[in-house]
């Protein structure tokens, strides 16, 4: 079911939104590292086995972009579309393995009109992406840009 496109003064500190599922298996695993990220425990079982991760896992970077995958389909509903403005804070407390379901969990930590330009404000966000056990593989704090209703006017 699409989700409302929210502007910045319908978002409130404490509220939160939830989308998912993403299913990572090990072919999209191994493509996004060859592409980007081709260190031997992203692309190679057997040499995965070996290292300190003991098993194929995904790329950070690749765990980022699915996480932005479900902020686009719902885990962000902001008007005009998820953009960024930096960050405060990125961490992978657990990897991403083969077949993991993943969801995202977003929480409103901060909204504040710009004091520069009364067409936009900022969300700073809280973002949970977890695996299928509902355990955090990805925590990002983010500064996201939201237009306020008069934006077109």
């Amino acid at each position: 079911m699409p989700v409302e496109a929210l502007y910045l003064e319908d978002f409130k500190v404490g509220q939160t939104f939830r989308a998912g599922a993403l299913r990572m298996d090990a072919e999209a695993i191994t493509r996004f590292a060859a592409e980007f990220d081709p260190q031997p425990f992203h692309l190679d079982p057997a040499a995965a086995e070996a290292s300190f991760f003991g098993g194929l896992v995904a790329s950070g970077w690749h765990t980022a972009a699915a996480t932005m995958r479900l902020l686009v389909g719902g885990g962000l509903p902001v008007a005009g579309g998820v953009i960024g403005a930096g960050g405060d804070e990125i961490r992978w407390p657990r990897p991403v393995r083969p077949d993991d379901t993943l969801s995202v969990e977003t929480e409103i930590l901060e909204v504040r009109p710009s004091r520069s330009n009364p067409k936009v404000g900022l969300l700073k966000v809280r973002m949970r992406t977890l695996n299928q056990n509902d355990e955090e593989v990805q925590v990002a704090v983010a500064n996201i840009l939201a237009p306020t209703r008069n934006a077109g006017g």
